[in-house]
């Protein structure tokens, strides 16, 4: 088992539930950091001693409080740490469900498990940090597991993009249908629009077409 790990946390009540469940677990190096900037460091400090930490488990969001940080969020943390340190395994425990930002984290920053802070929550970590420990596969919470192992992959074809691309520019769902008629583009209704967007919004778990977009330009699609 891990025999050193670094909590990234800020909330006192969720550090009381995290020392717990890995104190449950016989762990007894426990480290904590209430800012991203302070976890650098402890990172840093602890393999400059050659007594490096094995797991770091974080949060991605963190209250602003005033206090001057360069690190503001738990994603810029791993970036940094991912920089640095690669071999050093991560798990995310966090409420987002954003499944942009988990596949973001999965693949491109290369973490070992996503635990979703619910009610299942410190259950769920004790079983990530056991699976990430014994194995080398990809951990993430059972509610959230449709993210990364979807049932059905959505292929984005040139007809989702066109819709996404003219929304960047404002144009309402309307004038979307207008611009497919004018070049020929089948299906070109409104309503068929307006499905294919509800099911793009759905697989990127979108909010609104304008989330929808601000996405789209986080993959490089538009």
């Amino acid at each position: 088992m891990f025999k050193k790990i670094l909590v990234v946390e800020d909330f006192d009540v969720i550090n009381t539930g995290i020392r717990t469940a890995l104190e449950e677990m016989g762990i007894q190096q426990i480290e904590y950091a209430f800012y991203c900037d302070e976890a650098y460091y402890k990172i840093k400090k602890a393999d400059l001693n050659n007594e490096p930490f094995n797991l770091v488990i974080s949060d991605l969001s963190f209250e602003n409080d005033g206090t001057p940080q360069h690190l503001k969020s738990g994603e810029e943390l791993i970036e940094k740490i991912r920089l640095e340190f690669s071999d050093l395994k991560i798990i995310v425990f966090s409420i987002e469900d954003k499944s942009f930002r988990i596949q973001h984290l999965y693949k491109d920053l290369n973490i070992q498990g996503y635990v979703w802070k619910n009610r299942n929550g410190l259950k769920e970590l004790k079983k990530a940090i056991d699976s990430v420990f014994a194995t080398n596969l990809f951990y993430i919470s059972p509610d959230l597991n449709s993210v990364i192992h979807p049932k059905k992959a959505l292929e984005i074809k040139d007809f989702d993009i066109f819709i996404i691309l003219n929304l960047s520019k404002g144009l309402l769902q309307e004038d979307i249908s207008k611009k497919l008629k004018r070049k020929g583009i089948q299906p070109s209704s409104t309503s068929a629009v307006e499905k294919r967007l509800k099911l793009l919004k759905e697989h990127f778990n979108a909010n609104n077409p304008a989330h929808l977009v601000a996405i789209a330009k986080d993959f490089g699609l538009i």
